[in-house]
Parts: structure tokens; sequence; C-alpha cells
């Protein structure tokens, strides 16, 4: 496709032709040089002062705790007010006022808007939708858009590293809108969506024909339907459960074992039968190559992401996940001096569980045999112990089950560096695009994260992790332990009174919710009686709370929004995003990341937002563009929330991406 027209002059030598050509030539020079000089007026300039002074007044961390307060949900033009809990109020006011105050605010002031807001109409009329014809994406046009200079958050919790890196996404990210796959329909709920999906939502069949005698997945007539198997479980996920806990007790899945990494998970049956078992699981497909069996987890209810293993760490903390497991992944643990198994061990806290489940354990092939033997010498070397081999008769497999050492002695008895241990510069908490290491973090001393084991769960989810000290300030400003504590009691407060009742939302459709600023997975901790799990997203600018999230028994991901997130469209029913979009205004695109927005969430799912009052009128304006129903806006002092439903609505203009087909 021609992206513009240009002129041809012919080879004629006579002095006229020259003559023109250089006319030509000219004429053409001016017109740019006129061009240029329009389009360079228009542009806005970096306001530098505003960035220096919002540094100025900033905490050690970000902005203070209670941004809003929390009665800033009991106003909704579609919710009767006496849903709402009338304690759900700021620290200090009075039960009996607050109502009367939030009613007297609505009707002085205006500041609750209504929905049909002359004012927003002609705002939404400024932005367009288009769709790309080869992927039937539709394009939101952004009128204006201005870019700042990026600010960065800090704070003395874990500093991460954040390299000067190469990344191969478009200079211009897709502001697009994902079409729906035709037939589609709301998402089965949990827990019926784990035995069984609608076809429609995910038509794809070739897993069912290759994997089918398995037991991963079988069309049904209108449904893909999940018998509990795998490759090495086909007689059900949960006998298979229950078997490694037989072999190994101090597993003790829910209590001593509660955040578990299923490493090439398949459709992700194993993690979706741990939830029974109390166990939060982060499945993960190296590489997605039977087609969309990620996106049959996340369909299904189940927490899973794709990530590439390979040249760069995992988007994970080190020293984090309780369980490794790995069930036929054909992930080649052993090459390349065992660089990717040297990864896990980063991971894996010390005194934590590598389950492998793989045809080396129990058949005799020569290939197999090969990698049995290898693996033996390298985990040997790696300072693992064998806890148990064993064979699981029902299923006709082997499972080994390796312990991570918890000194630094077998280390320092080796004979020889080999894996040789990684330098002390080497933050094993670094790991947005950091280069894999072929080296091994020492165990970390008395006091310090990783050297002692969380407490059981429940209890680890409530209580501050033993290696904050008070003389570390929190993100909100307190010594970190009372921050944390804070932060709990806080959205405690928020998600029974307002979350729970204010908003009207009906929690039974809601199954993955992702948080995508969190920071002590405060949100996620108080939705944890409800049948639903939570993504914790920390910033890669951000305070590095991560490690404190999965502490308490949850667990989340480093993840830029500058950029796309790892998942498949239509992954999750609820979006929670706290100051998130006036920071991204400050740093890069804000359309892509409302159009990432809708990518991710699904027809019919919902997204609270808590920012800036200009921040929510704007997303307000956007979201009704794109159809979507905003269920409710409050505002009170310049801070807003924003309470709005995406709808099966798609747009019909269409456009060609060329880099979407490339």
């Amino acid at each position: 496709m021609a992206l513009g027209k240009y002129s041809r002059v012919d080879g004629r030598k006579s002095s006229s032709s020259y003559c023109s050509t250089v006319t030509v030539v000219v004429f053409v020079a001016l017109c740019l040089v006129g061009v240029w000089m329009m389009t360079s007026s228009s542009v806005v300039p970096v306001q530098n002062s505003d960035v220096s002074m919002e540094n100025k007044n900033e905490k050690q961390f970000e902005d203070s705790q209670g941004d809003l307060p929390e009665d800033a949900t009991k106003v909704d033009n579609n919710v009767s007010t006496n849903q709402v809990e009338k304690n759900d109020k700021p620290e200090g006011t009075e039960n009996n006022n607050a109502d009367k105050q939030v009613e007297n605010k609505e009707s002085e002031s205006g500041e609750t808007k209504a929905n049909n807001s002359d004012d927003k109409e002609k705002k939404s009329e400024e932005n367009s939708v288009k769709t790309d014809g080869e992927k039937g994406e539709a394009q939101v046009v952004e009128k204006e858009e201005n870019k700042k200079d990026e600010k960065t958050d800090q704070g003395p919790i874990e500093k991460k590293d954040n390299p000067l890196k190469e990344r191969h996404c478009p200079d211009n990210p897709p502001t697009c809108l994902v079409p729906l796959p035709e037939g589609y329909r709301r998402s089965i709920e949990w827990p019926t969506s784990r035995e069984k999906i609608w076809y429609r939502n995910v038509p794809h069949s070739k897993l069912a024909e290759v994997k089918g005698h398995q037991n991963w997945v079988k069309v049904s007539g209108d449904y893909l339907t999940f018998p509990g198997g795998g490759t090495q479980f086909k007689h059900g996920a949960l006998h298979y459960i229950d078997f490694i806990q037989q072999s190994v007790p101090e597993v003790a899945w829910g209590k001593r074992s509660r955040v578990v990494l299923d490493v090439g998970c398949g459709v992700a049956s194993f993690g979706g039968f741990l939830f029974d078992r109390d166990v939060l699981t982060m499945s993960l497909a190296p590489k997605d190559e039977h087609e969309a069996q990620v996106q049959f987890a996340l369909e299904r209810g189940i927490p899973a992401i794709s990530a590439v293993m390979g040249t760069k760490r995992l988007p994970y903390p080190g020293r984090v996940f309780d369980v490794v497991h790995c069930a036929r992944c054909r992930v080649p643990w052993h090459i390349e001096g065992g660089k990717l198994l040297l990864e896990l061990n980063r991971l894996l806290r010390p005194g934590g569980f590598f389950v492998w489940s793989a045809t080396p354990i129990y058949q005799k092939l020569p290939e197999d045999v090969e990698i049995w033997e290898a693996m033996k010498k390298l985990t040997q070397a790696m300072c693992w112990e064998v806890i148990s081999i064993t064979k699981d008769r029902v299923n006709g497999v082997g499972i080994a089950v390796y312990r991570k050492t918890t000194s630094n002695e077998c280390y320092e008895q080796r004979s020889t560096n080999d894996p040789p241990l990684c330098k002390d510069s080497d933050d094993p908490n670094a790991a947005w695009n950091v280069p894999l290491q072929s080296c091994m973090h020492k165990v970390p001393a008395p006091s310090e994260r990783g050297s002692q084991w969380p407490e059981q769960w429940p209890a680890r989810v409530g209580k501050p992790p033993y290696w904050l000290t008070n003389s570390e300030v929190g993100v909100y400003g307190k010594p970190a332990p009372e921050d944390v504590v804070a932060d709990y009691e806080h959205w405690k407060r928020v998600v029974s009174n307002s979350y729970l009742n204010g908003l009207g939302i009906n929690w039974s459709t809601v199954r993955n919710v992702m948080d995508m600023r969190a920071v002590y997975g405060g949100l996620a901790a108080a939705l944890r009686e409800l049948n639903v799990w939570v993504m914790n997203i920390v910033s890669i600018d951000a305070p590095d709370t991560l490690p404190i999230i999965y502490e308490r028994g949850l667990f989340g991901i480093y993840h830029d929004w500058c950029e796309s997130f790892s998942t498949y469209p239509r992954s999750y029913d609820l979006l929670h995003a706290d100051h998130l979009f006036s920071k991204i205004k400050k740093k890069c695109n804000f359309m892509a990341l409302v159009a990432e927005v809708d990518r991710i969430l699904r027809p019919e799912g919902k997204i609270i937002v808590r920012d800036k009052v200009e921040i929510i009128s704007e997303l307000e304006n956007i979201f009704k563009s794109m159809q979507w129903e905003v269920r409710m806006t409050y505002s009170k002092d310049k801070e807003g929330l924003l309470y709005a439903q995406k709808t099966m609505w798609r747009p019909t203009e269409q456009e060609t991406i060329t880099y979407a087909i490339a």
C-alpha cells in the first residue's frame, strides 16, 4: 500500500527541463518548510516545572493513603442509596452525618455528575472510532496527544533495576478495539466454568484434537469441556494433587504451600483444582504452542499468563514461590549449564519445593535416561535435596520432589563453583527485561527476606512480613510494618462498605480481577473471602512492594503500562485502577492504555477508577464514546471515583493497521 504520492521527472537534458526541475524542487522545499512550521507550532512543550513541583511536595513514596475518602462511593445514579453502608466514611467523621453530607454535596455543588451532561456529550464527540479490516480491530483516534517526561516514584522498600533496554513494541502503540468472536456470550460463572466454557468465546479446536485422548479439553456441542486431566494426570488433577502431598506431607497444600508457579501449565487444570486446597497458582505457558491454552485457562477463571523462557528473567521477584511445579512441561532444564532451572532457583523460596513430573523419572528410553542423569548431576550441584521419587500407579507417572537449600553451607563445600554463585551486586529481584544469569544467589542472612518461611496461610495475609523494620518508610509515610497494616484496614473498609454493596456489582459474575496499580495487595487481601482471584500489578517505576504481596500469600507481576500486558483479549471481569491513569498521562500514550483496558476486559466486565477529578471526567467521556455504561461518578476534594461497565458494542468502521498484520 502506497503511503504517499511521488512526482516523477523524466531524463531530458534540455535547459528548459532543467529549470523546470529546479523550480519544482524549490517549490516543494518551501511547502515542506511551511508544513513543518505549522505542525511544530501545535506541539505542546513539556512542563518540567509541574514535575519538579510534584517532586518537591512528594513524600518518600507515592501519594498519601486515603486519596479518596471511603464515602466517595455513596452516590450512584443506578444504585439506591440504601445499598451503601452508612459507616463507609473517612476516619474521624460521624456515621449519622455521612449520608447527609453526600446528599448536600449533590444538591448544592452538583459534584456528583449526571450521566447525560451536555458538556460531556460534546467532548465525547471529539473521539472517533475505526476498525482494522484485516484483524477486525477498532481504532480509537485520539484528538490530541500530549507527552510529558517520565516521572519515577522512588522509595526504600526494595529498589528495582530498570536498565536501558531495546523493546520490540511499536513506536505508536495500538489504540484499537478488538472485535468479539462471532456468537460470543457472557462467560460461564465459576465454579462451573472450570468444567466447561462456551466454544464460541474461544473458538479453537486444535488442542482438543491433539490432546483430547489425554483429557485436557474436548468439544461437546456448544461447549469446550475440561475433564480435569492432563498429560501426567489423565485420571484427574485432584488425585494427582493429593498424591504429591501423600508423597511429601511437608508440602501441606493451603497451609505451608500457598503460592505456586506451574510452568508449562497446559490448560491450567492443576492450578484450577488447587483452589480446592486453598492454593493460589500462577500458571505459566513458556510457549503457547497448542493454540490458546492460556486463553482457555483464563476463560475458565484460572490465573494464567504467557511468558517466554529462554533469554530473560521472568517478571517476578526472587525467592517468592513456595512451590514450583512442572508436569511434562518439556522445558530442557539441563541444557546451557542449567540456565532455565537456575531461573526457577531464583524464584523459589529457600526451603521451597520443585515438583517435577516428567518421563525421564520413570521411562527408560535412551533420551530419558540421558536427561535424568543430567538432571541428577545438575540438581546436586545446585544443592537441591531429593525429598521423594515416587510412581503414581493410577496415572502411571513418576514424580520427583526437590527442596532448595536453606543455608550457604552446601554452596561453600562444593568442590567446584559450578554453577557459580552470583555476584553480590546481582539483585535477585531485578526482573524487568534482565538477561538470564547462569548463577545462584546466596541464601539471605537471618532477618533478611527469604531467610524464614512465612506463617501458614491464612495467618500470613494480615501480618506485616518479619523482614520489614520500623526504620523503613512505607509507601504512605508511616513505618513500613504500620503502613502494611493501615493499607489492609483501609481496603477492608472500602471493600466491605462500598465495593460489596454501594456499587451494585453482582459479584457472582466476577472471577478474574486485576489490581492495575497494587501497592501491598490490600485490595486482594480484602477480597479473599470471595470466589475471585486478583492479579496484582506493580509498575516497574514504583516502589518494589511485590515481594510483600507474595509474602502475604498473594501474587502478582511486574509491568510497564506503557506496553501491552501479556494476556489474551477478554481475560478479566473486573479492573481496579487506583491513581494509575494520572501517572500514565505523564509518561506515555494515555489512549493506548484506554484501548488496552478495553482489550483486557470482558464484555459486561467492570472497571473501578480512583483518580484526580480531571482524569475521571476525561475517562467518563472516552468510555461513553465507546458505548460503555458509566454507572457512577463521584468527586470530592479534587479526587474522584468512576465505576463503568463495558458493553457488547463494537464499532463498524474499519482501518488496516500494517504492523498488526506484518
